[in-house]
């Protein structure tokens, strides 16, 4: 297949976006990528929303850099399931990422200094208005479909409550309708990692020349933990100890296990490339996300207003966003007499698997955009 090359592009907005806490962001940019072309009445564009550590960089590699892989690379492209050829796909980097849209690193204008703690707290729907204004800029109108899979799956959802009319089809993978407790429990005990870290200041370390890398490499062995199945943990790692052990108990405390030295490693890379305050950012967007409560909790009140056909896709092993999640949102669409596809995946990588290669989910999703009409 032709490998895309894609050229990152920012694109920036004067006016004030006012945000779900009342507060308002002025003069940000946004991140974003395409590919494919726009066809004459622009009715196949496809917009892909993030989750927590992903980007606007959705597939292909950069001409001078050929190991940066766009993070759902087997799912967007010429001839893959979101087929290029035929749907222009973009990507856009979330308001408050770390990878390249306006974010707690960036200068305040207001101060000349990096926003830090000041940047305000932003909510899905926050994402999803500052999508639809770079989907305005673009010249689209209407949306082929917004997909997502976990977070991005909770944006997908969004815009067919917030922009009804704007999307013909909703593709949501591996995602939910809103956090369960434990959920937030986790959020909450990786956020903690980071803000206790003496290195975050506050969330003002750019100031101090710092960063809390403590903090984060437990932020990311916590919520890492729980993007594995029990199984994929056990077939990959088991009980084995690592090499330099020769198998042997060190009776000690340092890491001992290859379980052990593999969320290490994790840990220690994302803490070299992910933003603190950008962690706080979106896990307690996930943390708020619930279009249900404002109709007492009722998911097929809040739903009614969607008029998308939607694909819903779950995976058996998935403890984060388990399939029952999915299921609810299903039977509130139904409810609603709204067309929907779901496939519950027997798939054993728990979480992780809406980015990994499946033929089973592979196949699901080429088949349901080979019905998507441009």
């Amino acid at each position: 297949m032709t490998q895309l090359t894609p050229t990152p592009q920012s694109m920036h907005f004067a006016d004030a976006l006012l945000l779900s806490s009342g507060k308002q962001i002025a003069g940000y940019d946004l991140a974003y990528e395409t590919y494919g072309i726009l066809n004459a009445d622009k009715s196949n564009a496809v917009l892909i929303c993030h989750a927590l550590n992903a980007s606007h960089h959705v597939a292909g590699v950069y001409a001078d850099d050929d190991k940066n892989v766009g993070w759902w690379d087997n799912m967007v492209g010429p001839g893959k399931p979101v087929d290029t050829n035929k749907f222009f796909v973009i990507g856009v980097n979330n308001l408050g990422s770390c990878f390249g849209s306006t974010s707690p690193a960036h200068l305040d204008p207001s101060t000349g200094k990096p926003y830090g703690s000041s940047f305000p707290v932003v909510t899905v729907e926050d994402w999803v208005n500052a999508q639809e204004r770079l989907v305005t800029q673009l010249g689209i109108t209407q949306l082929a479909a917004v997909m997502g899979g976990s977070l991005g799956g909770m944006q997908a959802l969004s815009w067919t409550l917030q922009y009804p009319d704007r999307l013909r089809h909703c593709v949501c993978i591996a995602s939910a309708p809103n956090l369960s407790a434990q959920n937030i429990a986790f959020n909450e005990v990786a956020r903690r990692a980071i803000t206790t870290d003496l290195d975050f200041y506050g969330g003002d370390f750019y100031a101090h020349a710092t960063v809390p890398e403590r903090g984060l490499r437990l932020a990311r062995m916590v919520g890492h933990i729980t993007y594995l199945s029990d199984d994929a943990m056990d077939e990959k790692f088991g009980r084995e100890r690592i090499e330099s052990l020769a198998g042997q108990a060190a009776y000690g405390f340092d890491e001992e296990f290859q379980i052990e030295s593999y969320l290490k490693h994790q840990g220690k890379k994302f803490a070299s490339y992910f933003d603190a305050n950008t962690y706080l950012l979106i896990t307690r967007a996930l943390d708020y996300f619930d279009p249900a409560k404002a109709f007492a909790g009722d998911l097929s009140a809040a739903l009614a207003k969607a008029k998308a056909k939607f694909l819903v896709v779950s995976f058996t092993t998935d403890w984060r966003f388990p399939a029952e999640r999915s299921r609810e949102i299903v039977k509130a669409l139904v409810d609603n007499k709204l067309c929907v596809s779901y496939a519950e995946i027997n798939a054993s990588q728990g979480h992780d698997a809406f980015l990994l290669e499946d033929e089973r989910y592979i196949h699901v999703v080429r088949a349901y955009f080979e019905g998507v009409s441009v």
